[in-house]
């Protein structure tokens, strides 16, 4: 008789939760894909290895790694052109499945947005899909590093007033898990990116977890992995 496959749910307490964007609530694929193709293709470079490395990171960072003799003021300029460009273009812009259930769960809860988008770009997004913004946001323009820095989940931690080791990052990227392992942080990786870069944890969507609060008034995740 063969034994069961199934995975037994995952329970993380935190009194914290720290929420990356793209990928992670609000689906943008489309959206980076038709931006940074046309950018790769107009820089010699093959697309499908500029997109292997655009998520997680600020625009700026992402040219630095593709074009890394290119003086990064030239990085900036250009980054400030995609930035417009893609808060343009909300065309295909939609939550990540389970997401408006996970974001009414939490709602009251201490929790902050940390994402390597600008905070137009942010508003775009989060609008385009129906989610509700975080009082907390830590943006582009809060940082002075990119992900995989912990810069952004060190400033939303220290912003909730909560410790780093008691917050759970909610992450797509192996920058971003990078980024939350960095600031000494447990890692829900959430999607196809996120499972290959060894999370605390990881869901196929955020239909996988439920929220509940515990008596001393923690966030309790149950987290069950796809079978």
């Amino acid at each position: 008789m063969s034994a069961s496959t199934t995975t037994a749910p995952v329970v993380l307490t935190a009194k914290a939760l720290l929420l990356d964007m793209d990928g992670t609530l609000v689906n943008s694929d489309a959206v980076v894909e038709r931006c940074w193709s046309e950018w790769a293709v107009s820089h010699g470079l093959d697309p499908q290895e500029a997109l292997k490395v655009v998520h997680g990171r600020q625009g700026y960072a992402t040219m630095a790694v593709l074009l890394p003799e290119r003086p990064m003021e030239i990085n900036h300029a250009e980054n400030a052109v995609m930035l417009a460009r893609e808060t343009a273009d909300t065309d295909g812009v939609v939550p990540i499945t389970g997401a408006p259930a996970f974001m009414a769960a939490i709602t009251g809860l201490p929790h902050a947005l940390v994402t390597s988008a600008d905070a137009a770009l942010a508003t775009a997004r989060m609008t385009a899909a129906a989610l509700p913004m975080p009082e907390v946001r830590v943006t582009a323009e809060s940082v002075q590093v990119s992900k995989p820095h912990p810069e952004g989940f060190l400033k939303g931690a220290a912003a909730l007033g909560v410790d780093p080791a008691d917050c759970i990052v909610f992450e797509d990227s192996a920058a971003g898990i990078a980024a939350g392992r960095a600031a000494g942080m447990r890692v829900i990786g959430v999607g196809p990116r996120a499972a290959a870069h060894t999370p605390t944890a990881h869901v196929p969507d955020l239909t996988h977890l439920t929220v509940t609060t515990t008596p001393d008034g923690s966030i309790q995740l149950t987290v069950r992995p796809a079978n």
